[in-house]
């Protein structure tokens, strides 16, 4: 995953961070902005908020898309991503945050992010595009370690497992032939784009493990599945 997010970076960021985008002719308005409905749209479906006193997790952060947004409702943003070369655009958009840490993740946990430490965590297309599902799933008993009690994570995902097919084989020397002559995106038949779907039974019993609760469901069934998992309040004995 690395390396194709590395070459990804070196070819286009801002499109492979939001593919709604012009391929090489970026509008970096629209895509800033974009950051902010996506974020607003993905909390709002679960009834999560993200307060002033909040710490922050940002689970492939890009360029810093989500992250911008957070470090202004929060009071400090983890901001972890599998690639370098994502990881140096965003810091280059982003040099007088300093309540933002540039995490480099190493592609199956949240190393780097302290125990217990995190009141909200979001990731935003980019679980869908993990090609094994059980490294998302240790990702979710990864938020079991990092969240602080009370804590919670919006998340969004893909069950829908049409989406994450291979193309047919005349689409893909299409797109092939086009990416050559740097008139299409590379990589986009990659296993490290298409990704793979979630099973929600298996995602409940990965958080059930770690000690989470799967509170809300929006969307299942889609590519755009949205969940919510809390961290429970510590019970008092005696």
């Amino acid at each position: 995953m690395r390396r194709f997010w590395d070459a990804r970076a070196r070819e286009d960021p801002y499109f492979f961070v939001d593919d709604r985008l012009d391929y090489r002719a970026p509008d970096l308005v629209r895509f800033w902005a974009s950051g902010q409905r996506d974020l607003d749209a993905l909390l709002g479906a679960l009834d999560a908020v993200v307060g002033p006193q909040d710490v922050a997790l940002d689970i492939g952060c890009g360029v810093g898309r989500l992250t911008r947004v957070l470090a202004v409702r929060a009071t400090r943003v983890y901001a972890l991503d599998v690639s370098a070369e994502m990881l140096d655009r965003a810091r280059s958009h982003h040099p007088d945050e300093d309540n933002i840490e540039w995490l480099l993740g190493d592609g199956r946990t949240l190393a780097g992010v302290p125990d217990a430490s995190i009141d909200a965590a979001v990731s935003h297309v980019v679980f869908q595009h993990i090609p094994d599902p059980e490294v998302t799933l240790g990702y979710v008993r990864e938020l079991g370690r990092v969240l602080a009690p009370e804590g919670w994570a919006a998340l969004q995902l893909s069950n829908d497992a049409r989406v994450h097919r291979r193309s047919a084989l005349a689409r893909r020397l299409w797109r092939a032939a086009r990416a050559l002559v740097g008139r299409a995106p590379r990589g986009l038949d990659d296993p490290a784009w298409r990704g793979s779907p979630i099973d929600l039974e298996q995602l409940r019993a990965a958080a059930d493990g770690a000690g989470l609760a799967l509170d809300r469901v929006i969307g299942a069934g889609t590519q755009f599945c949205a969940v919510l998992l809390r961290h429970p309040q510590p019970r008092l004995i005696g």
